[in-house]
């Protein structure tokens, strides 16, 4: 079947995907989102759903690739490496070095910082004006600490940033710590507290945004496997699919991880790595936190909602490897149970893997393609898909429609890689 699409056709229903065909609904575009499985079933689905301000420091910085290369020695380190040999990724790797430094660190954190304060204030607007059912709460995040070397380094390369960045975030004593949460184990030598996070479920955000946009009049095509483009000079005249061919105006490449696989039948090579996370669900234990947690030692994000309770984070370099390492489940199991009283819930819902789209300087690609004139891209979002998610609607929906962005769009420009 062919068919001739609207003004903009989304390739991609993940949580960016999905959000930018709102944001283009909601001022008037007509839209169409191609998906290979079911709308959000990647990383939007599993991730620990948070919405993260705070999160605007990046990994690369000096000492971190250092601390790469360990772990590769290491299969259930909360950084870690495989060492198989993969050229693409070796390449990524050496770019991501090259990033390694502070005024990297500070021209990514700031960049990051604008996109994720942003998104924060909108999700808040969007969640009330769209009515959408996601259990979103405006409770903040708590960083938890059991060792002062660590705690006072978060002090130096994350708490001072936050402050030239204008987040807040309050200093805690270890007390004020197990006060404030008492479902924290005895031993806790301070804290950092995020006022202004917030959290959802995502999988439930990814289902109301498939609400709204079918509501609003887009169509979202299932079980779409992108399989080539045609094109007629600087111009991609259709999408070719499993489910035949579709044609757009515009097209917004937004395939998250898989983003670099397909642009490269484009010419385009994408800095861009998978980042494999893992998380585990579970029913609600009686002594869940009150409050979203990072557990900083062992780099477990702990997350409550009223219907359920996940425990997730991690970040292993493995290619586009598939499937589970159970090493890295267990050492959220061991680094949970360090920390709180009831680590798991009292009945297992999921265990889940999913690729984060992770960027070379770690700043999603929003922005028109330079070499195709009707591409757009909105991808490489790294662990912030949820949390930079309504922004880059709104950055990609002003864009295409040719109105002044409240965000500056040059930080995020695929101009910067010459894409």
């Amino acid at each position: 079947m062919d068919t001739t699409g609207g003004d903009v056709l989304i390739l991609g229903g993940g949580v960016i995907g999905l959000a930018c065909a709102l944001f283009l609904l909601r001022q008037g575009a007509s839209v169409r989102v191609l998906e290979q499985g079911t709308p959000g079933c990647g990383a939007s689905h599993g991730n620990c759903g948070t919405i993260t301000p705070s999160h605007a420091a990046p990994l690369a910085m000096p000492g971190t690739l250092g601390v790469a290369l360990r772990s590769m020695l290491r299969a259930d380190a909360p950084l870690y490496l495989n060492p198989r040999f993969d050229g693409p990724r070796l390449r990524w790797l050496l770019g991501f070095a090259r990033h390694c430094n502070w005024a990297d660190f500070h021209r990514a954190a700031t960049a990051r910082s604008a996109i994720l304060q942003r998104s924060r204030r909108l999700l808040g607007e969007l969640v009330r004006d769209e009515a959408l059912d996601c259990e979103f709460a405006e409770e903040g995040e708590l960083y938890v600490y059991r060792s002062v070397p660590v705690m006072a380094a978060d002090e130096r390369h994350h708490a001072t940033v936050l402050d030239r960045l204008g987040v807040e975030v309050r200093r805690l004593r270890g007390d004020a710590v197990e006060a404030m949460e008492p479902a924290l184990k005895p031993g806790v030598v301070g804290g950092l507290f995020h006022p202004g996070d917030a959290r959802l479920r995502p999988d439930r955000y990814v289902a109301e945004l498939v609400r709204r946009v079918r509501e609003l009049g887009g169509v979202i095509e299932s079980g779409a496997r992108i399989e080539g483009f045609d094109v007629d000079g600087r111009r991609i005249t259709q999408v070719r699919t499993s489910r035949g061919a579709f044609a757009g105006g515009r097209v917004l490449l937004a395939l998250g991880a898989w983003s670099p696989l397909l642009a490269r039948t484009l010419g385009l090579r994408l800095p861009m790595q998978p980042g494999k996370g893992y998380s585990i669900t579970y029913t609600r234990p009686a002594r869940a936190p009150r409050h979203a947690l990072v557990l900083r030692e062992a780099q477990v994000c702990v997350t409550t909602w009223a219907s359920g309770y996940r425990l997730g984070s991690t970040m292993e370099f493995s290619g586009y490897a598939e499937g589970l390492n159970r090493a890295r489940l267990d050492a959220l199991r061991r680094g949970a149970a360090a920390g709180l009283h009831e680590p798991e819930g009292p009945r297992q819902l999921e265990e889940w893997w999913g690729w984060r789209p992770m960027s070379v300087d770690e700043v999603p690609i929003i922005g028109p393609s330079t070499r195709w004139s009707n591409l757009h891209l909105a991808t490489a979002h790294g662990m912030l898909g949820v949390s930079m998610s309504a922004a880059t609607g709104e950055l990609v929906a002003a864009q295409l429609g040719g109105t002044t962005p409240v965000l500056d769009p040059l930080p995020y420009a695929p101009a910067r890689f010459g894409l």
